[in-house]
């Protein structure tokens, strides 16, 4: 196990030396998280990295009511689906995972209050599937508001009584319309919503989704539902999911950043926010995984399924690759 070779850097678990690349990055934001998180250089105000040319970018897009329109064909809209929320989603955590970006700024306000606006009573966060619950998108949408400085407010507390009460009796999530047997685009088209089983087992895909919004939350991550759900995907690592969606097991290593679906790289962030630690055999696998996948350079260079038009994509995936690391040794100290 890796835990075997510890040493006094948590460095000691790569191959190479991962610093030298991120430091040399053109990109000041890299350099600025690489002192700030990976050598523990305080580095001032948060804001310096706000004024990057690709969040301005991002910004400047931005629509009066706080969210952004979807750029593309809008094929799913016979199905009900709601495009513009999805994009808004999407946008805001690039700002808020890249740069930090929070409340602060009236720009980051405006998004959270549209997609707030998505939130039902219930607590969920409804329309990318249109009538139906969205457990995946509802928690991805809750990490992103908690991470822009909305942990503590009573919606977000609501979402995550709703995800509390939609678990699978195993522990984990999932998306219950492929629960239910319905067929999935007729769901989609009826504005009806459908109530899943949740008898039926949970998916690594979903339920590895959800458990970010938990990991993000300072006070949640330390909870009954989020070690029993970082049990269940500690457990399904390389593993086959039980339903189509990505079901195959390549799916672990085709990534997303900021992170999409469930992949190998977001399942290790979160199990250790969580406080797992690489004493676990399935956890120390992931990070040998990593570890023999690393560049001489001392960068990783993956299989990217989105975010392509990202500005040094692969300097930032190497930083949460880093920050993963450093986390797990951290874990083993504490």
């Amino acid at each position: 196990m890796l835990s075997a070779y510890l040493m006094s850097d948590w460095r000691k678990l790569l191959k190479y030396d991962p610093l030298p690349p991120l430091l040399e990055s053109n990109n000041s934001s890299i350099i600025y998280f690489t002192k700030r998180d990976l050598m523990r250089d305080d580095q001032g105000s948060t804001e310096i990295p706000w004024s990057q040319k690709y969040a301005t970018k991002l910004l400047h897009k931005q629509r009066e009511d706080g969210s952004w329109r979807y750029p593309s064909k809008r094929s799913g809209e016979k199905y009900r689906q709601d495009y513009d929320q999805l994009e808004t989603y999407r946008n805001l955590t690039q700002l808020v995972d890249l740069y930090e970006i929070n409340r602060n700024h009236p720009a980051i306000q405006r998004a959270s209050e549209y997609l707030f606006t998505k939130q039902t009573p219930e607590g969920d966060f409804r329309g990318i599937y249109g009538a139906q619950y969205t457990p995946n998108y509802s928690a991805a949408i809750m990490e992103t508001l908690i991470k822009a400085g909305y942990g503590s407010d009573e919606r977000v507390e609501a979402g995550f009584r709703w995800l509390t009460s939609s678990r699978q009796s195993d522990g984990g999530w999932a998306i219950p319309i492929r629960t239910s047997g319905c067929k999935i685009f007729e769901a989609l088209a009826s504005t009806s919503t459908v109530v899943g089983d949740q008898t039926k087992p949970s998916s690594h895909m979903v339920t590895g989704v959800v458990l970010r919004a938990f990991a993000a939350h300072g006070e949640f991550r330390r909870s009954d539902v989020a070690r029993d759900a970082g049990a269940l995907l500690r457990d399904s690592l390389f593993q086959k999911d039980v339903y189509p969606d990505r079901a195959t097991v390549d799916y672990w290593i085709k990534f997303t950043f900021p992170f999409w679906f469930t992949d190998l790289l977001s399942a290790l962030d979160s199990l250790s926010k969580i406080g797992f630690t690489l004493d676990d055999e399935e956890i120390s696998a992931g990070l040998s995984w990593f570890t023999e996948e690393q560049n001489v350079d001392g960068g990783w260079r993956l299989n990217l399924l989105k975010g392509k038009s990202i500005p040094n994509l692969n300097d930032w995936v190497t930083l949460a690759v880093c920050r993963v690391f450093m986390r797990f040794y951290e874990n083993l100290e504490t």
